[in-house]
């Protein structure tokens, strides 16, 4: 039996805690920067959606299989 192999793509975007926990990225970040000379969303915005998130409850399961895990 060959060995499972992890979903490259889940790998670069989910990240495991020391604790096992699923943090993703927040979604709307690539562009609209409040730093930009005509910036598209505000700095609140940004505030709000800086940071790493938790996986939903409903998708660990399948992101735990892609991770191979």
């Amino acid at each position: 039996m060959p060995k499972m192999k992890s979903h490259s793509g889940m790998t670069d975007r989910i990240k495991v805690t020391g604790s096992g926990k699923l943090l993703r990225r927040r979604a709307h970040r690539k562009a609209g920067a409040a730093f930009a000379s005509t910036p598209v969303r505000s700095s609140t915005y940004h505030r709000r959606h800086e940071g790493d998130a938790p996986v939903a409850a409903a998708d660990i399961r399948r992101v735990k299989k892609l991770l191979g895990r």
